[in-house]
């Protein structure tokens, strides 16, 4: 029997409720899924704040918390590279092969469709409260995020004590400050 294996590419800053829609979404099409952790190489910055391993952890945990089948997924962290055309092939090399990709990023699309390997945009659960910048920016506001992400992934961030990295982060020198006011 043929299987067909999609990629999935998400930088999953944090892992999000949204994230597993899409996955569960994608698993009812494909008999197994390749989970790519985009720009893994990224962390400790505003708009990346986790690690990839920590991503890794949070989404296996996730995975398990949600009953999705370890046997019908692969976790691969995915890093940038410096130049975009390549970037296919390097996935290609860490990666079994698949025959189908979802990303709702432009730059992913544009970069498979020009390697003639077919993309589909994901449907996005509830956008405007399921993004890792929504769970971000409510992190670094005291407002309720924890109720966008599994309990599982909770229990990472409190772990690694997210939420004050994040505010540290966000936390402007004095220096910057006074450049602000001129």
């Amino acid at each position: 029997m043929n299987k067909k294996r999609a990629l999935l590419v998400g930088r999953m800053q944090p892992v999000h409720k949204g994230h597993l829609s899409v996955i569960q979404e994608t698993l009812n099409d494909v008999d197994e899924l390749i989970i790519g952790i985009g720009s893994a190489e990224k962390s400790h910055t505003p708009s990346n704040p986790f690690t990839g391993g920590e991503r890794v952890l949070m989404l296996t945990k996730a995975l398990r918390e949600y009953d999705v089948d370890p046997s019908r997924y692969y976790i691969i962290p995915l890093e940038d590279i410096a130049c975009n055309s390549l970037w296919v092939s390097h996935v290609k090399m860490l990666t079994p092969p698949f025959c189908k990709v979802i990303s709702g990023n432009g730059l992913v699309q544009q970069l498979f469709e020009e390697e003639n390997i077919p993309y589909n945009e994901p449907h996005l659960f509830n956008r405007e409260e399921y993004s890792g910048t929504e769970v971000r920016n409510r992190m670094l506001n005291d407002e309720d995020w924890e109720s966008l992400v599994p309990e599982s992934v909770v229990k990472v961030i409190h772990e690694i004590k997210a939420v004050e990295r994040i505010k540290k982060i966000h936390k402007k020198e004095v220096s910057e400050l006074i450049n602000e006011k001129k």
